[in-house]
Formats: structure tokens, C-alpha cells, sequence
């Protein structure tokens, strides 16, 4: 990967380098997760863009698997919490022990699992919100503060969380400043039958697969800054931040059915993550150019989680991928791209 890509320097070889290491990390995992490329393409573009992501689905799909996975392709160190009810804040980011050198008390802080590249959050939500805000700081600002004292966490820092539906009972609703902070929101849902066949395959058997680290820590932060400095075109931004003005309310451009059914639209963070999730998902397929179409394909991922509908919604049975879907069907492409 070439290095000091800037707004200005950005060129083509940076992008190709890009879409090989994304061919090859797909080729990897590929080796273990079948018949989800969809989402880890998705989970992919994330750490191209250096956010975090929360995918959804029921127990079994291999959520946790996926996401180990990606860890062992992209050689980076990787720890799994496992989210309980009684889960303290401590044991994410650490504690400080009363210790005892040459006759002297001193207390030593022991780093918790957050210290680590990628950061499993293992279902999220079957803890409390208390617990939940243990990560809301390391999220936001690569680093903890305990005992008053911040230190900052390794780069790169992502965090993967899990979540089950939250029908499901034991679950508690992330809050949403901490859904927020996620770029993307995915679902994972049933394998197809003849990927299931294969599955079974491959799991009930003596095969054995492994996973070649194909990218490292130093190479993805210069992915994550020539996808930075892909430039936009200004008509894409303006459409990204015409979607997201679109979804809230109380703004004189929204339609009539955001005003009936959404009771919060998507924070300045939705058009930052659209267009850096465009930009990703250009340079992974080889491109320097943004299009209306990759903004697009994101739009559910970066928006599902920023927008609450109301009870109107839910009585009318309309979910927040309705409202994204009535958006990208509302809100006019501009003229100067058609």
C-alpha cells in the first residue's frame, strides 16, 4: 500500500491496492463463513472506513464466527467479552489492584479487554445500559479514563458488537447516543438451503480450515486514509445530506411520512458516515469516483439505527428500512449526475 495519500495525490494505484487486499481478505474468510459476503463486505468497509458496526440476528448464525474471522485475516489482536446482566463497566476497560514493590503500596491499573484491535462486543445487548456506556468513550475517542487517568487504545481500534433481536427476552434496547456511535447497523439472517448443505459439510466433518493473515494493522490506517482522501463530487454530498436532512421531522424538507412516523431522524453522524461509507465502498471496488449508487447501498446500514420511529409506526407496522426505503424513493437524485 502506498503511503501519504492525500486529497490532492489520491490516485488510481491506491485504490487498486485497496481492492486486493479487500479480494484477498474476502478470499480468506470465505474459507470459513459461507453465504454471508453481503455483510462481511459490509463489516469490510467499516474497517476501511475506521468505524464500528452492530450486527443483528437470532443465536446460531455465526455472528460471533464472522467476526473472529475477519479478526485472523486482517491480523490484528482480538478479544471477545461476552455481555452479561452482571457485567461491570471494569471488566471492559480494566481496574486498578492495591500493589505491593520493595515495602511500597501503589495502585496498578490491569488494562480489561478493550485494549485490543478489534473488540468483540458479544451480545451487547443482554447487559445493562450502564454496562452498554463502558464503551461509548473508547468508541468515540480511542481511549478510557480510569482512576481520572485516560490512555489511549492501540490503532487501529474497532469495535464489532452483537446484539439479539430485542423481542427476545433478557435484552436490554442499546440507548441511542451508543447506537449512534455505530457506522453501520446490519442484519444476518438464515443461509439459503444449499448454503446450509455446505455448512454442514464443513462443520460435521474432519476439515480442517486455515485463515492466512492477508492485511495488517499499518496497511489498513493507510487504507482508512486514502479512503479519506477520495474526493466527492459536490452534487454526492448534497444528496447524502439531503437523505439525512429528509429523515428528521421537525426539518422543512421532510416528507409528509417522516412527520407521521419518525419521532427522531439521523444525526450529522448519518451524511458523515454515508458519504465515508460511499468513499469505502468506491475504493474497495478499485474506483476513485463516489456514485449515487454507493450512497445508496449504504443508506440502510448507516441509517436504520439513527432513525426511531413512533408508535404510529409500529401500529402501522412501518420500521425504520421502510423509512429509509420511501427516502431513497423521495429524495430527487441531483440533476447534474442523472
Amino acid at each position: 500500500m502506498a503511503s501519504g495519500a492525500t486529497s490532492t495525490s489520491v490516485g488510481k494505484e491506491h485504490v487498486d491496492a485497496i481492492r486486493k487486499a479487500h479480494d484477498a481478505v474476502m478470499g480468506e474468510v470465505r474459507k470459513i463463513i459461507i453465504g454471508q459476503d453481503a455483510v462481511v463486505e459490509d463489516v469490510l468497509s467499516c474497517f476501511f472506513s475506521g468505524g464500528h458496526c452492530l450486527i443483528t440476528g437470532v443465536p446460531g448464525l455465526a455472528k460471533t464466527l464472522l467476526i473472529s474471522s475477519l479478526g485472523r485475516a486482517l491480523k490484528l489482536n482480538f478479544k471477545r467479552i461476552q455481555f452479561t446482566p452482571d457485567l461491570m463497566p471494569s471488566d471492559i476497560v480494566g481496574h486498578e489492584i492495591l500493589d505491593e514493590e520493595e515495602g511500597k503500596r501503589k495502585l496498578t491499573f490491569v488494562p480489561g479487554p478493550i485494549f485490543s484491535n478489534i473488540v468483540l462486543a458479544d451480545e451487547i445487548n443482554r447487559t445493562p445500559p450502564k454496562t452498554q456506556a463502558a464503551l461509548l468513550e473508547a468508541m468515540q475517542e480511542h481511549q478510557v479514563t480510569s482512576g481520572g487517568i485516560s490512555r489511549k487504545l492501540d490503532e487501529p481500534f474497532f469495535v464489532l458488537a452483537t446484539q439479539n433481536p430485542i423481542e427476545q427476552e433478557g435484552t436490554y434496547p442499546l440507548p441511542i447516543a451508543q447506537q449512534d456511535r455505530f457506522m453501520f447497523s446490519l442484519f444476518i439472517g438464515y443461509p439459503t438451503k444449499e448454503e446450509e448443505m455446505e455448512i454442514l459439510d464443513s462443520t460435521t466433518t474432519n476439515k480442517q480450515v486455515d485463515i492466512q493473515p492477508a492485511l495488517d494493522g499499518p496497511s489498513l490506517l493507510k487504507s482508512q486514509q486514502v479512503v479519506r482522501a477520495i474526493p466527492v463530487a459536490s452534487a454526492i454530498a448534497t444528496y447524502a445530506v439531503s437523505l439525512v436532512n429528509a429523515s428528521r421531522p421537525d426539518h422543512d424538507k421532510a416528507p409528509d411520512f417522516v412527520k407521521q412516523y419518525v419521532s427522531v431522524g439521523a444525526s450529522l453522524r448519518g451524511s458523515q458516515y454515508l458519504v465515508l461509507g460511499a468513499k469505502a465502498r468506491a475504493a474497495m471496488d478499485g474506483r476513485l469516483a463516489v456514485s449515487l449508487d454507493d450512497i445508496r447501498a449504504v443508506a440502510y446500514s448507516v441509517l436504520r439505527h439513527r432513525i426511531v420511529v413512533n408508535f404510529k409506526a409500529d401500529a402501522a407496522k412501518v420500521n425504520s428500512d421502510e423509512i429509509v426505503k420511501r427516502l431513497i424513493e423521495k429524495v430527487p437524485a441531483p440533476q447534474a449526475t442523472m
